[in-house]
């Protein structure tokens, strides 16, 4: 069987543009890309990693990628509070933070479209089962943003 990386690829830029859409900014696909890679790392870092490999499952190849770079298989951090996670999701951008994200609410409204994005491509179950390693209010935070158009 021949892999199509075109395909993958055009599916990865699928993924990427309707981020930038659920980002408001359909134009700034760079600053999609840089949001997606950090909250994917800073999800992954706090999921274990049976649900990491589950949520990869089912998440195309180019994507797939994104969340493994730089992965090191190490005990997943919990996730205590809204703020920690947003405050994770800045430190996952580095010295781009500043451009991506003003303030942590900002980082919470990248959270609610990275979701929105991941629910078009993974199941319910399978975000459910994201979901409930959350804290409670990240929880009602989730399952809000899912089901927001």
């Amino acid at each position: 069987m021949a892999l199509n990386f075109d395909k993958m690829a055009a599916k990865g830029n699928e993924f990427v543009n309707r981020l930038a859409e659920h980002l408001g900014d359909r134009e700034n696909r760079d600053r999609a890309a840089r949001v997606l890679r950090c909250v994917l790392h800073a999800l992954r870092d706090r999921l274990t990693a049976e649900e990491s490999l589950q949520l990869m499952a089912q998440l195309p190849m180019a994507i797939k990628a994104v969340y493994v770079d730089g992965w090191k298989l190490k005990p997943h951090h919990r996730i205590r509070t809204t703020e920690e996670f947003s405050l994770a999701v800045m430190q996952e951008d580095g010295r781009s933070a500043w451009r991506d994200f003003a303030s942590v609410d900002e980082a919470l409204l990248a959270c609610q479209a990275v979701m929105r994005t991941l629910a078009d491509y993974v199941s319910a179950g399978e975000l459910h089962d994201i979901i409930a390693i959350l804290p409670e209010e990240m929880k009602l935070d989730f399952m809000t943003w899912m089901h927001t158009p």
